[in-house]
């Protein structure tokens, strides 16, 4: 099997920044700036394919990146994740010991995550898909053939989160198998984010906005859940009924500016 690394990114200077994040095998690089270009090089036995765009948005970014992959395996990749040396044969590896599924998830090791969030490889579905962060995700290309992420949501847009919660969402509702392993294929470091600003307004109409992409029937359970669940974590700077409220105005903007999906 071949492996991609698809890397989302912001005015690099060149694609030699992988480098930083020790991908040593294939990878496609797609450089948000304020140019139109495309590179394909190859090196160290690798081939990358650098292309520098001026459209934005990360969703945008990563199913410009779906499409431009010619490989059996894609793992999708964040600007501050470094893998380890080994990482393409522990990726391949899982898939040739679960060949029946389409989407695994990994671990990688983080401050807020520094273990693995299941101890045994265990199947993902709707409820625990919420866990998931975009960089964890891999997946075989051509089961995912006619999925796209959500362009409306993610980092650059309007609603800045969640995108990779309605791509595993809709990965599950067109059958595809997910399953987690506690495999670590990589570690994040820490770099202050481009889009988190706390437990906010913004935060929560964004979030209730995700949920409303992921599912319409069941957006307003998740609402409802995410408050309870994370109530410690934000309870000092909104309070309860402002969170749900808010959330709530997130899916109502959502649903009154496009058409979405049940």
């Amino acid at each position: 099997m071949t492996l991609e690394v698809l890397l989302s990114a912001m005015h690099l200077k060149d694609y030699s920044y992988i480098d930083s994040l020790n991908i040593t095998g294939n990878c496609i690089i797609i450089n948000q700036c304020d140019q139109t270009n495309q590179q394909i090089i190859s090196e160290n036995g690798r081939q990358i394919t650098y292309i520098e765009t001026p459209q934005r948005g990360l969703s945008k970014s990563r199913n410009m990146a779906i499409d431009r992959s010619q490989a059996d395996i894609c793992i999708f990749c964040d600007n501050d994740v470094e893998y380890l040396d080994n990482y393409e044969q522990l990726i391949v590896k899982e898939y040739e010991r679960h060949p029946e599924c389409d989407v695994i998830v990994f671990h990688v090791e983080s401050e807020i995550n520094p273990i693995p969030c299941y101890q045994s490889p265990r199947k993902i579905g709707y409820l625990t898909s919420g866990k998931i962060i975009s960089y964890e995700i891999s997946f075989k290309r051509k089961s995912i053939h006619n999925i796209r992420l959500n362009e409306r949501i993610g980092a650059g847009t309007k609603y800045r989160m969640g995108e990779e919660n309605a791509f595993l969402y809709e990965c599950l509702r067109q059958g595809l198998k997910i399953y987690y392993v506690p495999q670590k294929i990589a570690k994040l470091r820490y770099e202050p984010s481009t889009w988190y600003n706390g437990f906010n307004q913004d935060f929560f109409i964004a979030r209730g906005a995700s949920f409303q992409a992921m599912t319409s029937h069941y957006s307003l359970f998740l609402i409802a859940q995410y408050a309870v669940r994370k109530y410690t974590l934000y309870k000092k700077h909104v309070s309860f009924f402002h969170a749900i409220q808010y959330m709530l105005a997130g899916r109502k903007l959502y649903k009154t500016e496009g058409a979405d999906k049940s």
